[in-house]
């Protein structure tokens, strides 16, 4: 029997002595066999190298630059795949750490969905509990929560609950004038708000607002932009809604929302939920895109441009969303939402390093009103917020472009100029800015302003603005012949803001 147990050790010991022979042989032995004999290479070298002589030496350093260059670039190579396998590795489990991020967050939002759905379940059970039923053709607050919850749209949908089968009418003010309109509007923001305003200036932002859908308000900061709408909110007693414009706007979905796919929800702007506001609302609505060109305007509101172009206002819609659900809310037709008449956008401008260079194309489509130095305090009487239908305010407008059409003899002078600009600076005015005349003077002359005042501000804002994308220093002579050209088609103490600018780019060539 002991033989036996003598025999099962020398078993085992060979056994494992086998196994680690295999892997030493695997791993180990070819280590072994690397070139270990450097002191052969020595008695080589010392052997010959007495008789090198001049040619060989240099052979010698040849050849030793181009073995460790060899050696190096071996070297080197294993030191790049180790480096890419290593990053490899790397991005690997920043993969899988992804994945179960991602995971994790479905589940959180499964969970979400669940307790929404069990919160809907709870509302829905509350219908039948109350029993007080809301008036014939309205909903009870239990079922606007829950439509609102079901719709893709809830903030719009919360407006059509709130605003839906109201009587949102207002009466019109007895005897009230453009003219009016103007001084009212000055003595309230200087009385109530401590903001003081040229009369020139108020008429200028009347007759602009006349004149087109957009306004431009530019200058340095400080000089009471933004408080303009912000002020005229609050005259109308219904506030401006100022949008706060971000430097990496780049489309409409800045502007309006975009819709998730995986919520299945349209993610809405606060800009949307004013602007589908407006179609409930019968008084003048103002949104304000504070600090428009921080971002390239021609980009995020490229589509209302083009829209706001269109002769035929029935025609100014705005697509929202490719298909249709009964949830959606009930003043969208076919997706598409209405830019109603009673809305005036509003961008306010910094010219700054920290901001881009409006466009022609906007400025082409706009009326813009410049702002270069803080308003005089004046004593005004006191003047309470005016609640007035923009039906009305339209009537005015039009009254205005009956009553105080542009003279002949202005507009024969005025191609006369244009001619003049054309010949001395090739630029023109173009028919879009013919239309905003002929639409903008009437309006100011009716906001107590005279005709060539209106003509020297859609000049100085219109032509003379795009002189500054001119080379001024080649047409100082050119500049002095504009002078006296306004002088002679107008008069002499005519034109004073074409004039003052016009001197400004004198001085600056």
């Amino acid at each position: 029997m002991s033989e036996y147990f003598a025999y099962l050790g020398k078993m085992i010991v060979q056994v494992l002595t086998d196994i680690g022979m295999f892997f030493y042989d695997a791993i180990v032995y070819p280590w072994t066999k690397l070139p270990s004999n450097f002191a052969q290479y020595g008695e080589y070298f010392g052997a010959y190298h007495n008789d090198f002589g001049a040619g060989g030496w240099i052979m010698f350093v040849i050849f030793a630059i181009l073995l460790s260059g060899v050696v190096g670039a071996i070297g080197y190579g294993l030191f790049l795949v180790l480096r890419k396998y290593i990053r490899f590795v790397k991005k690997e489990l920043e993969k899988d750490e992804l994945k179960r991020q991602v995971e994790r967050l479905n589940y959180e939002l499964y969970q979400i969905m669940q307790e929404r759905d069990r919160i809907l379940d709870m509302k829905v059970k509350a219908l039948g509990i109350d029993g007080k039923k809301p008036p014939e053709g309205e909903l009870s607050e239990e079922e606007q929560t829950v439509e609102e919850i079901q719709s893709r749209f809830p903030k719009l949908t919360h407006v059509d609950n709130e605003y839906f089968g109201k009587n949102t009418d207002i009466p019109d003010v007895e005897g009230l004038t453009l003219k009016d309109l103007c001084e009212n509007f000055r003595n309230f923001a200087a009385s109530q708000l401590g903001l003081y305003y040229t009369i020139n200036t108020i008429r200028q932002l009347f007759a602009g607002m006349g004149a087109g859908k957009l306004v431009i308000l530019e200058g340095i900061s400080g000089t009471g932009k933004t408080s303009m709408p912000y002020a005229l909110g609050k005259f109308f007693a219904h506030d401006a809604e100022i949008c706060s414009v971000q430097p990496n706007w780049k489309d409409r979905s800045e502007l309006l929302g975009y819709y998730n796919e995986f919520t299945k929800k349209f993610n809405e702007s606060e800009f949307l939920r004013a602007l589908y506001t407006c179609n409930y609302r019968k008084d003048t609505n103002l949104i304000v895109l504070d600090e428009m060109n921080l971002a390239r305007v021609e980009y995020y509101f490229a589509e209302f441009l083009s829209v706001l172009e269109m002769p035929n206002p029935n025609e100014w819609n705005i697509e929202m969303i490719g298909s249709y659900d009964k949830n959606d809310p009930k003043l969208f037709k076919n997706g598409k939402l209405k830019i109603p008449q009673n809305v005036i956008f509003f961008g306010t401008a910094n010219n700054d390093d920290s901001t881009f260079t409006i466009s022609d194309k906007v400025y082409d489509r706009a009326i813009c009103l410049f702002f270069d130095n803080k308003g005089i305090a004046f004593d005004a009487p006191y003047q309470a917020p005016m609640v007035i239908p923009f039906a009305q305010i339209q009537r005015l407008y039009d009254e205005a472009d009956s009553k105080y059409p542009v003279s002949e003899d202005s507009l024969v002078k005025f191609a006369e100029l244009d001619d003049f600009v054309i010949k001395k600076f090739r630029l023109a005015f173009g028919n879009r800015i013919l239309k905003q005349l002929k639409k903008f003077v009437p309006c100011y002359v009716a906001c107590g302003g005279t005709e060539l005042d209106a003509f020297d501000f859609i000049f100085t804002n219109k032509i003379l603005k795009k002189f500054e994308s001119l080379n001024i220093g080649f047409l100082k002579n050119e500049l002095k012949e504009l002078n006296q050209m306004l002088d002679k088609l107008f008069g002499a103490d005519q034109f004073p803001m074409a004039h003052k600018f016009v001197n400004n780019l004198i001085r600056m060539s």
